[in-house]
């Protein structure tokens, strides 16, 4: 990057709200000022650093920009990432760091034909991103965490602790002993931001994943323990899986729930992230949940 500005793209997301941490930001890169975009208007009163600024993306679509923007972030969905070219191509994007996500891995033979649409959606993401940055000049990094946990916002450890906070229990289908990797939403975003101001790597994916490898079974008990309860968990038998998430679909908040969310509790998602520490320095934290992660469901 040739100035001391960076984009961001997708800047109300749960690793968002992390990565504008001023202790974050200053703690990498304190000569950086940030530019937050969102495709909602935000109070610029929200700004909680001198250093960072607030846009609204269809109002900055009209207007230049003082300062060009050679360096970008995006934690927006990465198939949403094209509609933003045009502003990156104004702005004068030079390098970007992109968040995908290792779904394209493990739902890309999903048995749910919405499981698998993501991972079609997040492979055709990543395939245009890189055909727009080689025909424009543009170096650029995939990161592709595994499971994202934080602040009580996720759709994963955050969707544990609201059926256990309601229920009391937690259904696990046999053993469910697949293998996880939680990583947490800050380490996501000091991942973003160390890879973007590494300018020694380019034009690489790497997978970022958590700093510890348990079972689905103990990563639920780990929540059960950060809520203060007992651990209670309700086995359900194979051939009853379907009719459990009929009942389950009947509850509002649980109307998205399909049979393969309970079969990948026995699957392992495991991802190796030595290339990422070596490369820039990725040091992500063991599973351990604050009363944050587990009480704002």
């Amino acid at each position: 990057m040739t100035n001391q500005v960076v984009g961001v793209l997708g800047a109300t997301s749960l690793v968002g709200d992390c990565l504008l941490l001023p202790d974050l930001v200053d703690g990498i890169a304190p000569h950086l000022k940030i530019l937050a975009f969102s495709r909602q208007a935000v109070d610029p009163g929200l700004a909680v650093s001198d250093r960072l600024n607030w846009h609204h993306l269809v109002t900055q679509s009209k207007h230049e920009l003082e300062e060009p923007i050679d360096g970008w972030i995006s934690l927006a969905p990465v198939w949403v990432l094209p509609d933003y070219f045009h502003l990156l191509e104004r702005c004068g994007a030079r390098r970007i760091v992109v968040l995908s996500s290792t779904s394209v891995f493990t739902k890309v033979n999903a048995s749910d034909a919405k499981d698998k649409a993501i991972a079609d959606r997040l492979a055709s993401g990543e395939k245009r991103l890189i055909e727009w940055a080689e025909n424009h000049g543009v170096d650029w990094v995939v990161l592709r965490p595994t499971l994202i946990y934080g602040l009580g916002r996720d759709q994963n450890i955050a969707a544990v602790a609201g059926f256990i906070k309601r229920f009391g229990f937690f259904p696990l289908l046999g053993n469910a002993a697949g293998l996880r990797q939680p990583v947490h939403a800050e380490d996501v975003a000091m991942a973003t931001l160390c890879a973007l101001v590494q300018t020694g790597i380019k034009n690489s994916a790497y997978n970022i994943s958590g700093g510890e490898t348990l079972s689905y079974k103990d990563m639920v008990g780990r929540v059960f323990i950060a809520l203060k309860k007992k651990p209670r968990y309700f086995p359900i038998p194979g051939i009853l899986l379907h009719s459990a998430v009929l009942l389950l679909r009947l509850l509002p908040r649980f109307k998205g729930v399909s049979p393969s969310m309970a079969e990948r509790m026995n699957q392992d998602f495991v991802f190796d992230h030595s290339a990422a520490t070596r490369d820039f320095g990725f040091n992500p934290r063991p599973f351990q949940l604050a009363k944050e992660d587990v009480n704002h469901c």
